[in-house]
């Protein structure tokens, strides 16, 4: 039977892939909050904001959301999760599902103003649009910084894991018995 604190270790080759996900998914999220504009170089919503790009916006926020459902579906299956850093993980994991869920419907609306936007012609009603676009929009991208800084934590957490695991291996192999010296040639020792 395996001591407590063994039971309580994530295997290292589980840990790294881990990582490897949700370092892929934290840049995913980190590049597209910073990369997808709304507002020309001049700061101005455009005349005509492209339906097509925003709503596109949508769909890769929710492709992305689902990426984040799915590896945490995936480790709170699997036995990791029970382990002390295990359970921080999947509590992290969990809030970055939910902060990722959030972002897609706001870029969903803020094609939809798009769209309302190209058919109106009222001042009035243009700057609502405007404005709402504007709000949904930025509400959608901060929901994904929130969702990278959320996986950038948890992959921490298992960088740490994993460096406290290192920590553990040299104590043990510092603690271990000096390996007594090979028999001498013809078999009596000295």
């Amino acid at each position: 039977m395996k001591p407590d604190f063994e039971r309580e270790l994530i295997p290292p080759d589980d840990a790294l892939h881990l990582i490897g996900a949700l370092n892929v998914m934290k840049d995913k999220a980190h590049n597209a909050a910073h990369q997808w504009k709304l507002l020309d170089e001049d700061g101005h919503v455009p005349a005509a904001p492209s339906y097509t790009v925003l709503l596109q916006h949508a769909n890769d926020a929710q492709d992305l959301s689902c990426d984040v459902l799915r590896l945490t579906t995936e480790f709170a299956r699997s036995p990791h999760h029970t382990t002390r850093d295990g359970s921080t993980v999947l509590k992290k994991l969990a809030w970055a599902t939910t902060e990722s869920s959030h972002a897609p419907p706001y870029f969903a609306e803020t094609a939809k103003y798009a769209l309302s936007l190209l058919r109106s012609t009222n001042p009035d009603d243009r700057q609502y649009l405007s404005n709402n676009m504007v709000h949904d929009h930025a509400t959608g991208r901060a929901y994904l910084r929130r969702t990278s800084e959320v996986l950038r934590d948890a992959a921490e957490e298992l960088g740490a894991h994993l460096g406290f695991q290192r920590f553990l291996a040299q104590l043990t192999r510092q603690e271990s018995p000096p390996t007594p010296p090979p028999p001498r040639p013809g078999g009596r020792p000295h």
